[in-house]
């Protein structure tokens, strides 16, 4: 068995070998396999709200216009001109209703359709010698919207998002879907930290148990009703489809008390009563199990929680985040975080849940602050030769014989999607290796190319007779 069959062979029994998180080699393998073929989110629709609108995101190494053109339709263009493949778009964000490339001066409709090529016919002999009629910027190969999220995948024969996403939908629409408005970003922070990619999104799949450790400060400072951090282990954690998260077991009362016990305001309470399913509303009203950090593969997390943000006082006020984990290399990562709201939320809501996401989960949070230092040290230690003798123990949640620690819970204790375990484990944490290690399995994609201004038959006619 080769070395790289043998590291999957090791994560897939819940003994992970160090080094996954700083080899080159392995980053390489995630970039042709993983990141080629799973959907990665690019946007939210509230970010593009008026014809001309765009933002400029990337896949790893690959930047796209993502726009909404002049008749509301949105698009993820290749930011790449035709002619010499110089960025047509230098900005991060912005309106325009054409996209001038400033090397030759190609220009190209919001759409992506070539609008000017100065000299066409001087230069090209006009249509004769390159066909800008129909050419335009290479769009992504797919682009799909769930609640206002953008997802582009990469793989021209990538499943359907609704069927990629599975049983995760059910989690996604308490962070996304809390009135029929949906919901608005501010954002996103940005920053670099020099850790692997993989730590931070097992952290928020459904690492409870280094909560007392790493943030009990944050706790002694009384910014949680909680006295104690050690009550993360009353919660459970759950897997459905492609992602998980971690839950927090709520005090009795029936639905709307235990909504109000962490800050949503009566009139919120009401629409997401009439938006969430049956067993949505149980999950919260009768199994008293409320939503907090999670991640859907590959890299994107999501956070709610409901932090003290005045002095006085015992009020709290709820806060929703999303991130992405944007690899950079195998031992440095680029956070994009922003702040999420339902859009129809009160105005002095929408503030104060902003200040609340900010002490937290902004680039200077503390909760931040705690977790980055983590895993900055756990990378470092991963790159040297002892962590290639090493492998983690991640069964935490299992005996030796692979039976739990302690049963699933039945579906009358818990009417969520998926599998779902109180206490503290590891569960979470395997299943996403499990979906990376099935991916770095998979052959590489294989995509056609695109040739522009120019036919099949013409560029093999060209081909033959050489330059």
């Amino acid at each position: 068995m080769d070395t790289i069959q043998q590291v999957l062979a090791d994560v897939r029994r819940g003994m992970i070998p160090a080094h996954i998180y700083n080899d080159a080699e392995i980053f390489e393998l995630e970039k042709e396999r993983l990141f080629s073929r799973a959907w990665m989110f690019v946007g939210h629709e509230s970010e593009i709200p008026q014809p001309g609108d765009y933002v400029v995101r990337r896949v790893l190494e690959d930047s796209f216009i993502i726009s909404r053109d002049e008749q509301g339709t949105i698009r993820a263009l290749f930011n790449m001109c035709l002619h010499r493949g110089m960025q047509v778009c230098r900005a991060e964000m912005g309106n325009a209703s054409h996209f001038r490339c400033p090397y030759h001066g190609w220009s190209y409709r919001n759409d992506g359709r070539i609008i000017g090529l100065p000299f066409h016919k001087e230069a090209y002999g006009g249509e004769e010698g390159f066909a800008r009629k129909g050419a335009t910027l290479l769009p992504a190969p797919n682009l799909a919207n769930y609640n206002g999220l953008l997802f582009v995948n990469m793989d021209p024969d990538a499943m359907p998002l609704d069927e990629y996403l599975g049983d995760f939908k059910f989690y996604l629409d308490y962070y996304t879907k809390q009135s029929a408005s949906g919901i608005e970003l501010r954002g996103p922070q940005r920053w670099r930290i020099k850790a692997n990619w993989k730590i931070g999104v097992e952290n928020f799949a459904g690492d409870m148990y280094h909560t007392p450790q790493t943030h009990t400060s944050v706790v002694e400072i009384g910014l949680f009703r909680e006295p104690k951090a050690e009550k993360r282990k009353d919660g459970m954690t759950y897997w459905a489809g492609r992602g998980g998260g971690t839950t927090y077991k709520l005090p009795p009362g029936d639905l709307e008390e235990r909504l109000a016990y962490i800050g949503y305001p009566p009139e919120m309470i009401e629409r997401m009563k009439q938006l969430w399913s049956t067993d949505q509303l149980q999950l919260i009203g009768e199994d008293a199990f409320m939503i907090s950090a999670a991640s859907l593969f590959p890299n994107m997390s999501f956070v709610h929680n409901w932090p003290k943000v005045e002095e006085e006082g015992d009020e709290v006020v709820p806060f929703i985040s999303l991130r992405m984990w944007q690899p950079v290399s195998e031992n440095e990562t680029e956070v994009m975080s922003w702040f999420a709201v339902d859009a129809e939320a009160p105005e002095e809501f929408k503030e104060l849940s902003y200040k609340a996401y900010l002490m937290c989960f902004g680039s200077t949070g503390m909760f931040e602050q705690d977790d980055v230092e983590n895993w900055v040290s756990l990378t470092n230690t991963a790159k040297g030769s002892m962590a290639r003798r090493l492998l983690l123990n991640s069964r935490m949640g299992m005996l030796n014989d692979g039976t739990p620690v302690v049963p699933a819970l039945t579906r009358e204790e818990f009417s969520g999607a998926g599998s779902a375990y109180v206490g503290y484990s590891e569960h979470n944490q395997r299943n996403f290796l499990q979906e990376w290690a099935d991916h770095l399995e998979k052959p590489p994609v294989v995509a056609p190319s695109h040739a522009v201004g120019i036919t099949n038959g013409q560029l093999d006619q060209y081909s033959s007779k050489g330059a």
